[in-house]
């Protein structure tokens, strides 16, 4: 990995993600080979939104790594409110070695890059969740083998997992159907971006309307959550909207037979997934989730050792 940060999953080329791979894999099966990595260094959490796997993965990787953690809540930081960015970002420099922050404007990220010299790892923005995508594919080629020509099927709003998804496929050969209602499209730059990349390794990415149409011959179905953190107040309209979009039983059987599905978590039951399907021998949301662990590691040793 020669990026200096990780903001988006196009800030790698394919040769880099899979190279994160083989290490991600290898801290995987080989714990102890890694336990002095990142010995001594301090990795700053810095969350103005709340988290499960994001603030346990980051926090075990980096001590199973040698390294420590100290997390910033939103009281502590309040970025842009009580500090600017670029004064935490210069404050920081000089008493960590690396900072992940999980945050709403994208924008924050990107300034933090601009102005920290240590490493800038995007743990979420509202427009990219590349750490997300790295454990997902990861997931993939552990349970297909090979990434190009598989096609991922995303049912839902045109979110931040699904332009992480779009820019991953692009880069690695996999095609990315987002299957979503109209007027709920990912980003059009995001869009762009990956359509751009695709044409390099041959992918496809597509947006269409109707999730039978999307899942047709899918190698995996995602979902994720209909009214993201933020959102909250359009979450009973976004129900109404979105229940056709519902991945249940009927939906997994119009994709191949043994594709798999997959979750960002966490998920709501009985809306945007149904137990059966969740609780089903073809949903791998836990592997999933334990892959956002060693992806991350991996993602810390390239850009902190």
């Amino acid at each position: 990995m020669r990026a200096q940060d990780f903001l988006t999953v196009r800030d790698l080329s394919r040769e880099e993600i899979l190279e994160t791979f083989v290490i991600a894999l290898d801290m995987k099966a080989n714990r102890s080979k890694y336990a002095d990595a990142l010995k001594g260094k301090a990795l700053a959490l810095i969350f103005e939104k709340p988290s499960l796997r994001t603030r346990t993965t980051f926090d075990i990787g980096i001590q199973q790594l040698g390294g420590y953690s100290l997390y910033l809540s939103p009281a502590e930081i309040s970025l842009g409110k009580r500090e600017s960015v670029h004064d935490v970002a210069k404050n920081l420099e000089r008493m960590v070695q690396g900072i992940m922050i999980r945050t709403f404007a994208h924008q924050v990220v990107i300034d933090m890059a601009k102005h920290a010299s240590v490493p800038i790892i995007n743990g979420l923005t509202d427009y990219s969740h590349p750490c997300q995508a790295m454990a997902d594919f990861l997931t993939i080629q552990e349970k297909k083998g090979e990434l190009k020509g598989l096609k991922v099927c995303y049912v839902g709003d045109g979110n931040n997992v699904a332009h992480s998804l779009m820019f991953a496929g692009a880069r690695l050969g996999a095609h990315v159907t987002v299957a979503c209602p109209p007027g709920f499209e990912p980003n059009l730059t995001a869009y762009k971006d990956a359509s751009e990349d695709a044409r390099a390794t041959g992918a496809r990415i597509e947006v269409v309307h109707d999730p039978a149409v999307g899942v047709k011959n899918a190698d995996v179905i995602y979902t994720d959550v209909w009214a993201s953190m933020g959102q909250e107040t359009e979450a009973d309209a976004r129900k109404k909207i979105f229940r056709p979009y519902q991945v249940n039983g009927d939906l997994m059987a119009k994709a191949k037979k043994d594709a798999l599905f997959m979750h960002c978590l966490p998920a709501h039951r009985g809306d945007e997934v149904t137990d059966e399907v969740v609780d089903s021998p073809q949903s791998v949301v836990f592997d999933e989730a334990e892959n956002r662990l060693h992806a991350q590691k991996a993602i810390m040793y390239q850009l902190m050792k």
